[in-house]
């Protein structure tokens, strides 16, 4: 899985442009032969095991998750993607976390950011999160430092990518799927 942004997330002119969910997947699996959608719903205690795994006070309020698997030509799985919307500050940011074979993050990627572009993430930053599961290291705690003047992004997109991971462990999308 390459370890890219798309040109949106590259560049901050484009930032005020949207790509669409199956531009954006097509992009991230562009090996694909097909991509699904899916639909898990969580039980309570589901919600809860996936809450309590995202840890750093990081809320799941939803029992309905939709993600997408993408599948080679022998129906094999080549890795999964989960969108997440939030707020940063005031404004929303959609990004799409994509979750490789090895339940590791393989790419991020930002599809919308409402905030002025000065409190946009670096590339370079979110970069710093693709081959960390969830573990400890994915933390600015950790491995990964806060951003100084984009501190709000910088959680926000934590928090996202903690949160995806979190509910792909509870979902277990790759298990007897391929």
């Amino acid at each position: 899985m390459a370890v890219t942004c798309l040109a949106l997330a590259m560049s901050p002119e484009l930032s005020a442009q949207r790509l669409t969910q199956d531009e954006a997947l097509r992009l991230a699996f562009p090996e694909a032969a097909r991509i699904e959608r899916k639909t898990a719903f969580l039980s309570e205690t589901e919600r809860a095991a996936a809450e309590a795994a995202a840890e750093e006070g990081i809320r799941i309020d939803q029992t309905v998750v939709t993600y997408y698997i993408a599948l080679d030509a022998a129906d094999s799985a080549l890795g999964v993607a989960y969108f997440d919307a939030h707020i940063v500050r005031t404004l929303d940011e959609v990004l799409m976390i994509v979750v490789g074979r090895d339940n590791a993050i393989a790419r991020i990627d930002v599809l919308r950011f409402a905030e002025p572009p000065e409190y946009r993430a670096p590339d370079g930053w979110i970069e710093l999160l693709v081959g960390h599961s969830l573990n400890d290291e994915l933390s600015m705690k950790g491995d990964v430092p806060n951003i100084t003047g984009a501190s709000l992004t910088a959680r926000a997109v934590m928090q996202a990518a903690r949160r995806a991971l979190a509910l792909h462990g509870v979902i277990v999308p790759f298990e007897g799927g391929d």
